[in-house]
């Protein structure tokens, strides 16, 4: 009754059920992989963000690369802005989705050091990024920043290509280490996203803290995924059950046409 399971069609349906099978397992695995990846970014941007501000100079060092423990944590530092070394980021946009630039400006420490701040965003010229944008300028003098520690990126995290060529003064990505062969001075590692002082017109707009309360919807793809997994061999039976009954069928209809005696 089953002999029609050897025929070419059906041992090629069988070995691609055979072959889905595992992968949704795998892709189901995956995406459990994902949400407990996010689980743990959410509870240590949570930490960050709740423990008090220490000195940047104690979490980073010219050169040193950020870790994933040192993500988000507030930080502050003593200096001054130098606003002849600022740049601006292509391509950034703010809470609205609109299309602009961010604002690094080197905050010169008191020992001369140098942290690269991002003020914020701006808005660029609707038509054309060619021109540098209005930027308003930095507090004068001594103050105190605070601030958020962030990576440096890169064109592998990121997904940003470190596009050459650009106009004066504009930059893909912030990264420490371009910051100091352009600026030809000991840079701290990683960056700070401003948090104070506030900006006395609204502008550079100040990012935002990122939202750490959202798992996102990976543990149900990974459910579906493993409900997918354990359709496959049961769609297999299904399919598998009815050939065999057309075919009984079929059969069972053949044979009393075959059993008629022959008329003279």
């Amino acid at each position: 009754m089953y002999r029609f399971l050897l025929s070419r069609q059906w041992v090629i349906l069988t070995l691609v059920a055979l072959a889905l099978i595992p992968t949704m397992i795998e892709l189901g695995f995956w995406q459990l992989h994902r949400h407990e990846h996010k689980v743990a970014l959410n509870r240590v941007i949570a930490d960050s963000l709740a423990a008090r501000p220490v000195p940047a100079e104690s979490l980073t060092s010219p050169g040193a690369e950020i870790g994933r423990d040192k993500l988000y944590r507030r930080v502050t530092a003593q200096g001054h802005f130098d606003p002849a070394g600022e740049v601006v980021v292509r391509r950034r946009t703010n809470a609205d989705d609109e299309v602009g630039y961010h604002v690094l400006t080197p905050f010169v420490l008191d020992d001369g050091k140098v942290l690269v701040v991002n003020r914020g965003w701006v808005p660029g010229d609707r038509t054309t990024q060619m021109a540098f944008p209005e930027v308003p300028a930095p507090p004068k003098g001594e103050i105190t920043v605070t601030g958020r520690l962030m990576p440096d990126e890169t064109t592998e995290d990121s997904g940003i290509k470190n596009v050459q060529g650009l106009p004066d003064r504009q930059v893909m990505l912030i990264n420490s280490r371009q910051e100091a062969e352009r600026l030809g001075e000991q840079v701290l590692g990683g960056y700070v996203q401003l948090t104070a002082p506030q900006p006395a017109d609204g502008l550079p707009e100040l990012i935002p803290a990122p939202e750490h309360d959202d798992i996102g919807p990976h543990l149900a793809y990974a459910i579906q995924w493993w409900l997918f997994a354990a359709a496959v061999p049961f769609g297999w039976f299904v399919l598998v059950r009815r050939e065999a009954r057309e075919r009984a069928g079929a059969a069972a209809e053949e044979e009393p046409e075959a059993a008629q005696p022959a008329t003279v």
